[in-house]
């Protein structure tokens, strides 16, 4: 109860201001590393046999011998193929889908892997896990310190799982589809994207709690959260869209209170969206309660979601802002031959400061301005890919990745930032190339010092 009223007491009124007119500040590239798209890791000893072929379910029918299906970035993207094939021989490491604001006790940075390939469907061999990683900026390394996997031997999961008749029932991506990390006292909290739910788990990957979504009196649900029965109508029997449940969650300091950001509109009663706005609603990790608060974050034009969401210090907090493409602008097609260009190249890939002391009336949280990933500084040639395009870079870096997916403060003039690659299914960097996992430090002290 004090945290809630300590929130309301500092929100202010605050005019709104389109996300078009706010500044933007510069970035300087400061590192860059990055692990390699092909990682892959060993599941458990005790985890079913069936778990150390991975990607067996992506195709139209099951496949069982591995490395035989290639992988490629998909028809609406110009059907590059990526050099990496499906199914794998124990679990991808994939892209960071989310960075937790506090770090390990040897200084290592939490980061989470998605459900595995993109669906319930075609992800019940995909293991679930969280890692704990080190990028060295001097070697261009990601070391990846350890990998602990999501299990539920205590029966916490509301639902049959994947692995249900299992001892160990380590979970899939056929239960949960997590998308954001925070580590607060010795534990691990997740948002995912089918229920969408929020999981408390211990360090082991011991899943302790798993709860509902709560607003405004009412559970929300999502097509694919169990016991949603098709047909079913949106906007009546569920509100949250397809893929469209928490994206991002930050960790508020001197509150605890998770702030857990939808990464698509809400339906309405009629099934559209409710607005041009994405929710975010708060948990109080302490009382395991919904706060019966929820704000909203207005994207930028040409923006369709978010990746990443944390908090800097009390009320302002990092979120990533992106489009839908992928790989440099200069490659845009101009015809119908779509082999050596991008149909959908990245444009807008934004870091956005925003303060969430600064509600306006109609419950926007204050945006004070963003760095573009797209128009990265480089003087010193810190970047260590090549990036394909039909134009001179030089002194330049740019992140033209499909989904970025990871942000975090470093200190007082520096962030990290990285990609989700989507293994085997996006690019990004080259044509033709599946997208490593980068990670990328940034200075960008202007934007941190605004107000």
């Amino acid at each position: 109860m004090f945290r809630h009223a300590l929130l309301t007491a500092v929100a202010l009124s605050a005019i709104h201001i389109p996300a078009s007119a706010e500044e933007t500040f510069p970035a300087k590239l400061a590192g860059h590393a990055y692990l390699p798209a092909l990682t892959l890791v060993t599941p458990p000893a005790d985890a079913p046999r069936d778990a150390w072929v991975s990607g067996k379910f992506t195709g139209k029918t099951p496949n069982h011998v591995a490395m035989s299906a290639p992988g490629d970035v998909g028809a609406a993207y110009g059907s590059h193929p990526t050099g990496i094939s499906l199914p794998f021989i124990g679990q991808p490491v994939q892209g960071m889908s989310g960075f937790a604001m506090n770090l390990a006790d040897d200084g290592s940075i939490f980061t989470l892997t998605d459900n595995g390939f993109g669906s319930k469907i075609n992800s019940p061999d995909a293991l679930l896990f969280f890692h704990r990683m080190k990028p060295d900026f001097d070697t261009g390394i990601v070391e990846r310190v350890e990998t602990i996997f999501l299990r539920d031997p205590d029966r916490k999961v509301p639902f049959r799982i994947a692995y249900e008749a299992t001892e160990s029932r380590y979970l899939t991506g056929a239960d949960f589809d997590p998308e954001s990390i925070q580590y607060l006292n010795g534990e691990i909290w997740i948002g995912e994207e089918f229920g969408p739910y929020l999981l408390r788990a211990a360090e082991d990957g011991r899943i302790r709690d798993v709860y509902p979504t709560m607003l405004d009196g009412e559970e929300l649900r999502g097509p694919d959260t169990p016991g949603t029965i098709v047909p079913a109508a949106a906007g009546k029997d569920f509100r949250v869209q397809r893929s469209g449940g928490y994206e991002g969650m930050g960790l508020q300091p001197g509150t605890d209170l998770l702030w857990a950001m939808l990464e698509k509109p809400l339906l309405a009663d009629d099934g559209t969206p409710e607005g041009d706005f994405l929710r975010v609603i708060t948990f109080d990790t302490q009382g395991g309660t919904w706060t019966g608060d929820s704000y909203k974050f207005r994207l930028a034009e040409g923006a369709k979601a978010i990746g990443d969401f944390n908090f800097i210090d009390e009320t302002r907090a990092l979120i990533i802002e992106r489009d839908n493409g992928e790989g440099d602008p200069s490659l845009a097609c101009t015809d119908d031959d779509k082999s050596a260009c991008y149909p959908n190249p990245a444009r807008v890939k934004n870091v956005v400061l925003v303060d969430t002391g600064r509600i306006d009336d109609e419950g926007f949280i204050h945006r004070i301005g963003h760095i573009d990933l797209m128009d990265i500084d480089d003087p010193d040639g810190k970047a260590i890919l090549e990036t394909q395009a039909d134009r001179d870079l030089t002194g330049k870096f740019t992140f033209p990745f499909f989904t970025i997916e990871d942000v975090m403060r470093v200190d007082d003039t520096h962030i990290l930032v990285a990609n989700d690659n989507n293994l085997p299914f996006s690019g990004g960097r080259e044509i033709g190339a599946a997208a490593h996992n980068e990670f990328i430090l940034l200075e960008v002290g202007d934007l941190l010092a605004a107000r």
